[in-house]
């Protein structure tokens, strides 16, 4: 059976909210959660950007059941991995089990906060793959020393270890991706119904893993304000992960956007509040292979009135899925 999932969006929330919002998301029934790790929105309009970890330690203490998971965490340059690994460990603990470490090869974005410049394609895989060595070494106890590429750690070890480490999913957009996904993790991220996305993943080794997407959403009794309100905080999604992993900051993303009309939006973000359109927007990922899907409402303020609906009336269409 597919899995259905809450997204806490960093961008579009303060702290205090999301940890609200994820605790009326488990009242409500939703499988799972995730949460996204960014340091800058996409867009002004978005307006926020809390630290992803801090509000994850809140939420696992605010909640009881429902699993939480970054989506995604890049542990190559604005953390490293040591600290990733403890960070995990920590939330796992945290959460009584119920953590899930999501990782990705990053987007400018967020990294460049750091300086160093912003890698190649082919050098953040390259940095991703060593980076999860590392964490796994490190969720295995003892002490880690590590002298590699593009890491270094020095006599390492994580005190605080849960029983049972947290699973490591890696988010994939590509052939090169999948063949590390299905080699390193054990789950597969994506944000598009690929259905080659899933075969590549099992032809690597994710036979039987799970695969996780997201898909982003905007309901609202008025469809023009949902349609308005899409365009105005989720334009930058057309642009592709190929663009944006590139783009350093929000006015990027502006100009990227600029000419992306209300109407585009909408053919490609569900919007409104007739359950058939979002269930036939979900559809193409149960149809791709896809285990557990993860909706992401747009609209920081419209959270709580789109999850009594979706407790109503989506949560109930979509299981009939």
């Amino acid at each position: 059976m597919v899995r259905f999932g809450y997204t806490m969006m960093t961008e579009q929330a303060g702290p205090q909210d999301l940890v609200k919002h994820v605790v009326r998301a488990e009242e409500a029934g939703f499988d799972f959660s995730v949460t996204s790790d960014h340091y800058s929105p996409w867009l002004d309009e978005q307006g926020h950007s809390p630290y992803a970890w801090s509000v994850l330690g809140a939420a696992a203490q605010a909640s009881s059941r429902i699993p939480l998971m970054t989506y995604v965490t890049c542990p190559t340059m604005r953390y490293h991995p040591a600290v990733v690994a403890q960070k995990a460990a920590t939330m796992q603990l945290l959460s009584g089990g119920r953590f899930r470490l999501g990782l990705g090869s990053g987007e400018n974005l967020n990294e460049h906060v750091v300086g160093g410049g912003w890698p190649p394609v082919d050098v953040r895989q390259e940095m991703l793959a060593e980076a999860i060595e590392i964490i796994r070494e490190l969720f295995g106890g003892g002490y880690v020393n590590h002298h590699g590429t593009h890491f270094d750690v020095e006599s390492a070890r994580l005190w605080d270890l849960p029983e049972t480490p947290p699973p490591i999913g890696v988010a994939v957009s590509g052939e090169q991706s999948c063949r590390l996904a299905g080699r390193l993790a054990d789950l597969m991220i994506a944000v598009e119904p690929d259905a080659d996305l899933v075969t590549a993943f099992d032809e690597n080794g994710g036979v039987g893993k799970p695969r996780v997407g997201q898909l982003p959403i905007c309901h609202d009794p008025d469809r023009d304000e949902a349609v308005r309100r899409a365009h105005d905080q989720f334009r930058w999604f057309g642009g592709g992960w190929k663009v944006n992993a590139e783009l350093p900051g929000t006015s990027g993303f502006a100009s990227a956007s600029a000419y992306v009309r209300e109407e585009d939006v909408a053919e490609s973000i569900p919007c409104g509040d007739d359950p058939e359109v979002f269930t036939a927007a979900v559809r193409p990922y149960v149809d791709a292979g896809f285990t557990e899907i993860a909706l992401v409402q747009v609209g920081g303020a419209s959270q709580l009135s789109y999850l009594e609906w979706a407790e109503k009336t989506l949560l109930p269409a979509l299981r009939e899925l």
